[in-house]
């Protein structure tokens, strides 16, 4: 299996309803575009950083991904085999390979259960482990693995007991026990105190080379994912407008979006700082995607074409990039 097909998504789309006209009517109904026509491949063991604003459908993707919904268009390919539409059977499967963090971790965890009941279930769900013996074994591996040492202090407790941090823990082991090959975090560091969210961006990365997992970070700050992932996506209104190598993207974006996001990261050092570039206006509704670059109508370099042509993709070394109009020579 080519490291480049591991998980392969293509043209990949999501359009929620959200008012259907009357049986007379001639009108289409009106559609949101959640995700919309976004095509990225996944390595083995590789990090892919997922940035943009609220609202610009990173966890609708994430979601597409995991199969919690079904994609209106577009192919979603894992170790070769569509996922789109598979059985329930083979669906349980997949959830083995490919699990979910969340970025509330409180309301991820059953406040009724113990940390040790927690981490069982999905192994009693998906028939893991011979007998109880091997499945105690299991979740103190996942536990001590999720950087809560030693297991048997926290097998007893419930969440509310336990810090944000380490209920952020618990979450990341309850994925790990199964043994997943992919996991998609969904801002998993947003809730917690600025102290605790270094130690979980190390604790996946830590991951990702003693279990060799590839993890999609999802973020709307660029600034904590700099030493973590190897690329970069950024997400626009549902499409994915710059996409490279970290040291691509931080030191040479090419779309202007990219650049007003790398504009506001804090930064020490005063020579370093880049000019501010504060974007105009709200993000446009995704009902009523404006024509063209669907990014002019906040771009500080929009010009009359960028009403018109949508920006076509260009290719920048290994990866495959959007870049506005004016930069495409």
């Amino acid at each position: 299996m080519s490291a480049e097909k591991f998980l392969e998504v293509r043209g990949l789309k999501k359009y929620f309803e959200v008012s259907r006209p009357g049986f007379f009517s001639r009108a289409a109904p009106r559609l949101v575009h959640a995700v919309d026509d976004v095509s990225f491949n996944l390595r083995r063991s590789e990090v892919i950083a997922l940035v943009g604003e609220s609202g610009c459908g990173k966890s609708t993707l994430a979601l597409l991904l995991m199969g919690l919904e079904e994609p209106t268009d577009g192919v979603i390919s894992f170790e070769g085999q569509v996922i789109n539409h598979v059985s329930d059977s083979d669906r349980k499967d997949l959830r083995r390979k490919i699990q979910m963090v969340f970025q509330d971790p409180y309301e991820s965890l059953n406040p009724t259960q113990t940390i040790e009941e927690v981490i069982n279930e999905p192994l009693e769900v998906h028939g893991i482990g011979e007998n109880k013996k091997e499945r105690d074994q299991r979740v103190k591996k996942a536990l001590e693995d999720a950087g809560l040492k030693p297991a048997e202090t926290y097998l007893k407790r419930y969440p509310h007991e336990l810090s944000g941090g380490q209920r952020q823990r618990v979450v990341i082991a309850a994925a790990l026990v199964l043994e997943p090959e992919i996991i998609l975090a969904d801002e998993p560091v947003s809730m917690l105190d600025v102290s605790i969210r270094a130690e979980i961006i190390n604790l996946l990365a830590d991951l990702r080379i003693t279990r060799k997992i590839a993890v999609i970070f999802i973020t709307h700050d660029l600034g904590s994912v700099g030493f973590f992932a190897d690329r970069v996506a950024v997400m626009y209104l549902g499409r994915i407008v710059e996409i490279g190598t970290m040291l691509e993207v931080l030191e040479k974006p090419q779309h202007p979006y990219t650049k007003a996001l790398l504009s506001v990261i804090p930064v020490p050092n005063p020579r370093m700082r880049r000019e501010r570039i504060i974007l105009k206006g709200e993000t446009p509704n995704p009902i009523d995607i404006p024509s063209g670059c669907r990014f002019h109508p906040r771009c500080p370099v929009a010009i009359d074409a960028c009403k018109v042509s949508d920006p076509p993709f260009i290719k920048h070394s290994q990866t495959h990039q959007t870049a506005c109009l004016l930069l495409v020579k």
